[in-house]
């Protein structure tokens, strides 16, 4: 009777848990898009002032080379959060499947319990 009302409990955190990770992936993947604009703008900037805008150039600024290394980085790191995106949906749909199930258990039982009083 009540280990029913328990495992949906149970399952409804765990469906959170999964939510909250989810929203955390996608934040930092939107934080890590924003700076690599804002180095982006940055790099173009340093090119335009020093005209030069071939990074293989023997006077490209130092700065604009460095922030286009952080800039790569950056891309590189959202790239590997879109991975543990796409598995962090996965584990959500799988926990808010297994609720589904421990509800209709849950009210399985409700409505055996219900019969069995009347």
């Amino acid at each position: 009777m009540k280990s029913s009302e328990s495992l949906v409990r149970l399952k409804e955190f765990q469906v959170n848990d999964k939510r909250r990770q989810l929203n955390q992936i996608q934040l930092m993947m939107s934080e890590f898009e924003r700076m690599a604009a804002e180095l982006e703008y940055q790099i173009a900037a340093e090119e335009k002032k020093a005209g030069i805008s071939d990074p293989a150039h023997f006077a490209y600024p130092t700065f604009a080379k460095a922030a286009r290394q952080r800039a790569d980085n950056l891309q590189g790191s959202i790239r590997e959060l879109r991975v543990q995106q796409d598995a962090a949906e996965l584990a959500v749909e799988e926990a808010e499947a297994e609720l589904e199930k421990a509800s209709a258990l849950e009210s399985r039982d409700a409505n055996t319990r219900t019969s069995k009083a009347g």
